[in-house]
């Protein structure tokens, strides 16, 4: 059983030229950026940063989102390496299977499926509770909760993830279009609120900036103490704790979130016009909009509000903190962008999943039929599966316990590429690289190790759930994939090292 054969790099790229497999380039470097910025600018600023300064780091969460951003931008750089020599649908999973081979593809593969189900239910469910937010806002009586006896169900999911799913089945460049409109309005509520806030700024609101660690609160959802805490904290025997310095790392860990997206445009690197140019552009124009903009906006919401008055709201979010400084007005307008901006995100998750699991349908780890496209050059059978399930977990699940899984999905898959760049140098140096990921071996190395320490502070009932999802795919893979990929088969030739 050889569970570390590889495809060839030449292979991988002739594949994009199926018949009735191939999808359709439309997608200019301004698309891949706003792409970019439509998921990144959604739960994250509007929701995430908040928690996080209640509940993990204060006013020092402007420092949990630059270090969760300067982690994300070098990863992402491996990802603009990849994509500028490999410029072909499936993101991290691609390039691995090209690297250290199918059964760690398959782990990204899965880790990515994991990643964008679980963002895009989060989002989705977001964006049905800010609907009703704004609602009572503007003084409607209007409820998307279903109550079916003790049973909650909410329709909201079910209606964007509907919209969006019919977009993209008539094409990519339609929806892009679309998401780029709302992506233009969300970024213009995100500085409406950046230039208001800061006229309620008060400067003791800073003060403490890193606020002294103290004991972790039980748990309310019935969850101990223990299981909530980050796994190094209960490794080493720590006493569960929040704020100071351990409440800066594993607030950087959960506003990782907030920086979702940018793997998911190299998702679409088979759609760009001009890929090897195109995608490390859009990828880097996108990502320092987004780190300037999350920075503005962390420095606002706590500038508003004490950190300790966030803490005892049950959901605190930006929209809260203008309504706690009387600025109800304000809040109405963000709650609407709000809606506006989720909505974005949903696309551009609903894309990226179903382009991964388009990409390991191809090569048979998954059946090959979910692989077809149709006449707009798109995979519609697997498009609508894909949005089916995500509305239905999104409608009946819990946010809290999504979003941690989105975290451990997105950092695992960013190590294995970051560890995959000096690889691929060593085995292929004759590539042709539009961009090089600077200071090779080194750098990637520590993006690697990086990306290790913030999983680890990641909650331990995460780590449970994420062992028992990979044992899942284990079971899959063994079940079905390694007998039905192409390498295994006999369609595809197994790559031979290079020397």
């Amino acid at each position: 059983m050889n569970v570390f054969r590889k495809k060839s790099v030449e292979q991988t790229i002739a594949e994009t030229g199926e018949s009735g497999r191939s999808l359709k380039r439309d997608l200019t470097w301004w698309d891949l950026a706003i792409m970019g910025v439509a998921v990144a600018v959604g739960a994250g600023i509007f929701s995430i940063g908040a928690q996080a300064a209640a509940f993990h780091a204060g006013p020092a969460v402007i420092i949990s989102f630059l270090i969760a951003g300067v982690v994300c931008g070098a990863a992402v750089m491996c990802y603009a390496e990849f994509a500028s020599m490999i410029p072909v649908a499936g993101s991290a999973y691609t390039f691995t299977y090209t690297t250290v081979g199918e059964i760690i593809a398959w782990v990204i593969g899965w880790d990515l499926i994991l990643e964008m189900l679980m963002a895009g239910s989060v989002v989705s469910k977001y964006w049905g509770v800010y609907l009703n937010d704004f609602f009572r806002l503007v003084g409607w009586n209007i409820n998307t909760n279903i109550a079916i006896g003790s049973f909650n169900f909410d329709v909201a999911p079910l209606i964007i993830v509907a919209f969006f799913t019919t977009l993209l089945v008539l094409g990519t460049k339609i929806g892009a279009r679309v998401d780029g409109a709302l992506t233009v309005l969300k970024i213009a509520i995100v500085l409406f609120v950046v230039v208001v806030g800061f006229f309620y700024i008060k400067a003791e609101n800073f003060t403490p900036f890193v606020p002294p660690s103290e004991p972790a609160a039980s748990s309310d959802s019935g969850v101990s103490t223990a299981m909530n805490q980050p796994l190094w904290q209960w490794a080493t025997g720590m006493t569960p704790s929040i704020y100071g310095v351990a409440g800066i790392i594993s607030g950087a860990a959960l506003v990782f979130f907030a920086f979702l997206g940018f793997d998911v445009v190299a998702t679409t690197s088979e759609e760009a016009i001009n890929p090897k140019r195109n995608v490390p552009l859009g990828i880097g124009v996108g990502m320092g909009l987004i780190i300037v903009l999350y920075t503005l906006v962390a420095i606002v919401t706590t500038g508003m509000v004490s950190y300790k008055d966030l803490a005892k709201q049950s959901s605190p979010s930006l929209a809260t903190a203008f309504e706690m400084v009387g600025a109800n007005w304000a809040a109405k307008i963000i709650s609407f962008g709000i809606v506006i901006g989720l909505a974005t995100v949903v696309m551009v998750l609903l894309l990226g999943l179903t382009r991964v699991v388009f990409a390991m349908s191809r090569d048979g780890l998954l059946p090959r039929g979910l692989s077809h496209t149709g006449k707009h050059g798109t995979p519609v059978r697997l498009q609508v599966i894909v949005g089916a399930v995500m509305a239905l977990i999104a409608a009946c699940s819990n946010v809290d316990v999504l979003a941690d899984m989105v975290n451990i999905g997105t950092l695992s898959a960013f190590t294995l590429v970051a560890i995959s760049v000096p690889i691929m140098r060593r085995k292929r140096p004759d590539l042709k690289r539009t961009f090089r990921m600077p200071g090779n071996p080194w750098v990637p190395i520590l993006i690697a190790l990086a990306n290790v320490w913030l999983m680890l502070n990641l909650s331990v009932l995460t780590w449970i759930r994420f062992v028992i999802w990979l044992l899942v795919g284990f079971a899959i893979y063994f079940g079905y994939g390694y007998r039905h990929a192409r390498l295994g088969t006999g369609e595809l030739d197994v790559a031979r090292e290079q020397e």
